[in-house]
């Protein structure tokens, strides 16, 4: 199954793409993810890790793409024996930005998914705190 989801907002799309960019940014805009531990704090190809999401689900990731000048990155994750590959982008949009994100998988994962992920790719674009 394939899903895309986007969403647009104030964020600038240099800020939406740090806080995709610095892990310790990700629990800030995806309400799901409680932790993120990896050996390095940045996306970088190569990066290995594990989301923790709820608290208690651990899910092993590895990032397979990043582009920093176009914005854009990919990721695998593993939810038990089944695999999910993600692409994500963000672009300026009218003094804000936009994000998209595409979901590859089983749709046992990717349907329920799919509905978190829109919920966060609205927090990714969000005004920063502070800002109305």
């Amino acid at each position: 199954m394939r899903t895309t989801v986007s969403a647009r907002g104030p964020a600038t799309a240099d800020e939406a793409w740090e806080r995709y960019a610095d892990l310790d940014r990700w629990r800030g805009w995806a309400p799901q993810i409680t932790a993120v531990r990896a050996p390095a704090r940045r996306l970088e190809p190569g990066l290995r890790g594990t989301v923790h999401a709820v608290g208690v689900v651990r899910v092993p990731f590895e990032v397979l793409a990043v582009d920093e000048a176009a914005r854009t990155w990919s990721w695998r994750v593993r939810v038990g024996p089944l695999h999910l590959v993600l692409h994500h982008d963000v672009e300026p949009d009218d003094g804000g930005s936009r994000t998209r994100l595409v979901t590859e998988g089983p749709a046992l994962v990717v349907a329920p998914y799919t509905p978190i992920a829109f919920v966060a790719l609205h927090a990714l674009v969000a005004p920063p705190a502070g800002r109305s």
